[in-house]
């Protein structure tokens, strides 16, 4: 009988897609780049929805965030939604998430419960009690916080006390901490004891177990970093010069033809309550004049963030190739969506639909069964990633997911089946509601109500300087790209089943 494939998933958070050493000599990645060179470097894989919890649940479900319910971040994904998890696990595999999960909202209603919510993430005595079922995953070891923040608890908690760190709080901002104020920069957090130490090690404790009982696996090592604040210990936080990175910025009046949510960035207070819907905070919707020092250095620890990610990525691969698993073991890295570090003068995330925050890196490695040390620009979609893997493992594809078979493109068997992307951002039910359609030359985002957009032409103006939108000479384009965008919105429905008869 031939053998299942396994898979490894890997998954920073928040990476902008040109931080690997491969195409980026400013950054240290080498574990990545060697990844990279090992299979096969996808240029144009775009996530579903440029934050994090829709965009992780379009991977495991396949769908867009308009159809499995994780609209925007505050929401949670449907605890009855079926996954990729929960298919494998049907097929026999053993299925595992190590790290961020980010599936349900930090706070906990009556009607909306939340694992993932405080102050429930500190009652360590569940959390030594529970690792799964969870989305479909049969073992779970779930870490919420980015940095300090004070979302710490769950399993990486009790990992930091196991580890001898009894007084980890002082470590972290209250309340679930006793740091006061957030720190900047430098984290004095021992790097032994950061949660990227935490994955790797239970990552390779899986892998090793999994290889003693010969078991097939879907193990998902998920990083929190590099996603802001912008800390990390030393000797990673001055590992890079300031005075040696470029650093983007925005070039004079290049939000002049954008909507009036990019103008407003560059004031020093601007005015969003018309944006304002649900009383709820808003991604990007605030200043965005920064120092060029501060950028500077935020860039600097950034980056750092990465290389420290990319030390415990190389623990994992080396500890999969060690056991003797890598000819049966398909590796998948990237990350849940981009990142603005100064281009365009933005920063972080927002109803912002610049490639920076689109565009993800995504690598593809199965020794002995794809091609090495390859480049493809072939579109990919996260809603690929699930049915594309459920086909590799030999499962049948529900009918109910949106995304297409890419396995064969994943294996270097075919260049390209993808002629168009599809991203969502519904941060507020109406006032930030925006889709982008994406082919491989031209781009177009369309707001809901709205009669300001923006269109790109990627060829002439890569790095989009000149919006189109409002162009004479682009409106016979324009409306062509936007009937594009409609047939893509029809096409992406599922059919549950096939009609089989007349009536």
């Amino acid at each position: 009988m031939k053998k299942k494939p396994n898979i490894l998933f890997i998954t920073s958070d928040q990476q902008h897609y040109n931080t690997l050493g491969c195409i980026n000599p400013e950054i240290q990645t080498p574990n990545l780049d060697k990844l990279a060179k090992q299979g096969i470097r996808f240029t144009r894989a775009y996530c579903t929805n440029p934050t994090c919890t829709p965009s992780r649940a379009s991977l495991i479900t396949g769908k867009y965030p308009g159809q499995h319910g994780a609209w925007a971040l505050g929401t949670k994904l449907p605890e009855d939604e079926p996954t990729i998890g929960e298919y494998l696990s049907s097929q026999g595999y053993q299925t595992a998430l190590i790290g961020k999960a980010h599936f349900q909202q930090l706070k906990d209603t009556p009607e909306y419960h939340s694992l993932e919510s405080n102050p429930f993430m500190q009652k360590l005595d569940f959390w030594k009690r529970f690792h799964g079922p969870f989305y479909g995953f049969r073992y779970v070891e779930l870490a919420r916080n980015h940095t300090d923040e004070y979302h710490v608890g769950q399993h990486y908690a009790i990992w930091m006390e196991k580890k001898g760190l009894k007084d980890w709080r002082k470590y972290f901002r209250a309340p679930a901490g006793t740091v006061k104020k957030p720190q900047k920069w430098h984290w004095n957090l021992p790097e032994k004891f950061h949660y990227d130490a935490w994955i790797a090690e239970s990552t390779k404790k899986l892998l090793s177990s999994y290889h003693r009982k010969n078991q097939n696996f879907f193990l998902w090592a998920s990083f929190p970093d590099p996603h802001p604040s912008y800390l990390v210990p030393e000797p990673w936080d001055t590992m890079y010069n300031p005075e040696k990175l470029t650093i983007p910025c925005v070039k004079k009046d290049e939000h002049k033809k954008n909507p009036p949510h990019f103008q407003l960035t560059q004031k020093p207070d601007p005015d969003f309550s018309p944006w304002r819907e649900s009383g709820m905070g808003l991604h990007g919707f605030h200043s965005h004049l920064y120092l060029l020092k501060t950028l500077r250095k935020d860039t600097t620890v950034y980056y750092g963030m990465i290389s420290l990610m990319d030390k415990y990525i190389g623990e994992i691969l080396n500890h999969l190739d060690d056991l003797g698993l890598s000819e049966d073991t398909l590796v998948i890295f990237t990350t849940d969506h981009g990142h603005l570090i100064g281009q365009h003068g933005l920063a972080a995330k927002g109803a912002f639909h610049y490639e920076d925050l689109l565009r993800v890196p995504f690598i593809v490695r199965w020794n002995g069964k794809i091609p090495k040390n390859m480049v493809s620009d072939a579109l990919i979609s996260f809603v690929d990633f699930a049915p594309s893997i459920l086909s590799i493992c030999g499962c049948n594809i529900p009918r109910t997911m949106s995304g297409i078979d890419q396995s064969s493109v994943f294996l270097g068997k075919k260049k390209s089946l993808r002629n168009w992307a599809l991203v969502e951002n519904r941060h507020e039910p109406t006032t930030i509601y925006l889709k982008t359609y994406i082919e491989k030359r031209y781009k177009i985002t369309v707001y809901y109500r709205r009669n300001y957009g923006e269109l790109f032409d990627l060829k002439k103006d890569p790095f989009e300087y000149n919006n189109l939108w409002d162009e004479p000479e682009y409106k016979e384009l324009k409306n062509e790209m936007i009937k594009k965008l409609l047939f893509a919105e029809m096409e992406k429905e599922p059919l549950w089943m096939p009609r089989v008869c007349s009536a």
